[in-house]
């Protein structure tokens, strides 16, 4: 995943969190929405309830890195999306989150 690929402003966090769809399963839960720039953007999230700074940077360099290897199973151009990691999500093992993202991902294409 480029730099230029990500969301990184809080505002906009907030405006597609409160304004978008979203799909989820007991590992994430994935906004999204259209945006107007003919590109995807993602924006991962973990929450400050789930562990120090370490931790929670670890957990998003492993969602990051399942993003990333699984970008061509995303077929839309031009939307946003904000990946939350559950708390459940936690205890899974490194395959195990990767089949629950694939999963919201069938879930995706079927909308």
């Amino acid at each position: 995943m480029k730099k230029k690929d990500t969301i990184k402003d809080s505002n906009d966090f907030n405006s597609i969190i409160k304004n978008a769809r979203k799909v989820s399963n007991d590992g994430f839960v994935i906004y999204y929405r259209k945006n107007n720039l003919g590109k995807n953007r993602f924006g991962i999230s973990v929450g400050k309830k789930l562990g120090n700074a370490v931790f929670r940077n670890k957990w998003k360099r492993r969602i990051r890195m399942i993003a990333t290897n699984n970008m061509k199973n995303i077929k839309s151009r031009g939307v946003d999306y904000v990946i939350l990691l559950r708390k459940s999500g936690v205890e899974l093992t490194y395959q195990q989150l990767e089949k629950k993202y694939l999963d919201l991902l069938n879930k995706l294409k079927e909308i």
